[in-house]
């Protein structure tokens, strides 16, 4: 049986009178890697905040590889990889800069930090940008630039908001073929609008709407709940309140 990797125990948060998260419960087990969908709102990007340990539940917890994100949230961060929405950086750093800092705030300085640093940017392409100032380069460059800095500490945990928005389709491809290549040995967790992205790299996907999990199972699973249908089709079901909240696997 799979070790589970992260484990969400109803989770809730709450912002004043808005509930964002309502009682989510799930597991990642390592090999996985989970999509996770849902149209604007739905609380993917609260809910990998908190998983990550940036946002503070407000009900219910997550535990990431047996650590608990409230009562021990430093260990959590220790053995996560997170790419924010946005791929959030020093823009006034280059390429180079960034990720040396990156390294050393995860603990790593010398000949390992500088291997560690090599690793990434030759997975993720990033060789002819090294050393120019992240304000410059494109939206796709700072994606890999992002995607870079969560894995520099290969960490048994990847969470990964959008992470390949804003690439080209060759791009795309790369990054698609990088988490393939990874997630024999990881759990993996990508917030995603592209079901495209479902069908080429997950393995189950998780659709949320207002807060609540409305469907679970792998993409053939989801496809089942509408005949002959697609992936949007079930998207647009499950999210419009047209169905009952389902889940196809359990």
């Amino acid at each position: 049986m799979s070790m589970v990797m992260v484990e969400l125990d109803r989770l809730s948060k709450s912002f004043g009178d808005f509930c964002a998260v309502d009682g989510i419960s799930l597991t990642v087990s390592k090999g996985e890697v989970l999509g996770f969908l849902g149209p604007n709102g739905a609380g993917k990007t609260t809910t990998m905040r908190m998983i990550s340990g940036f946002l503070t539940p407000t009900a219910g917890t997550a535990r990431v590889c047996g650590h608990d994100v409230i009562s021990d949230p430093t260990a959590v961060k220790s053995v996560i990889g997170y790419m924010p929405e946005g791929s959030p950086s020093y823009d006034d750093m280059s390429v180079l800069g960034f990720l040396k800092f990156i390294g050393e705030i995860r603990g790593f300085s010398g000949a390992d930090r500088d291997e560690r640093i090599a690793r990434v940017v030759k997975r993720l392409e990033l060789g002819d940008v090294i050393e120019r100032p992240i304000e410059v380069l494109s939206k796709g460059y700072r994606r890999r630039v992002g995607l870079a800095q969560s894995m520099l500490h290969d960490p048994p945990v990847l969470l990964l908001d959008e992470p390949t928005d804003g690439l080209d389709p060759n791009q795309k491809h790369h990054v698609r073929g990088l988490i393939a290549e990874m997630a024999a040995e990881k759990a993996i967790i990508i917030s995603t609008h592209i079901l495209e992205e479902v069908e080429a790299v997950c393995t189950r996907a998780v659709i949320i709407g207002r807060g609540k999990v409305l469907a679970d199972g792998t993409a053939a699973e989801l496809r089942a709940l509408v005949p002959g249908g697609t992936l949007d089709d079930v998207f647009r079901l499950v999210t419009t309140g047209a169905a009952p909240a389902t889940q196809a696997a359990q």
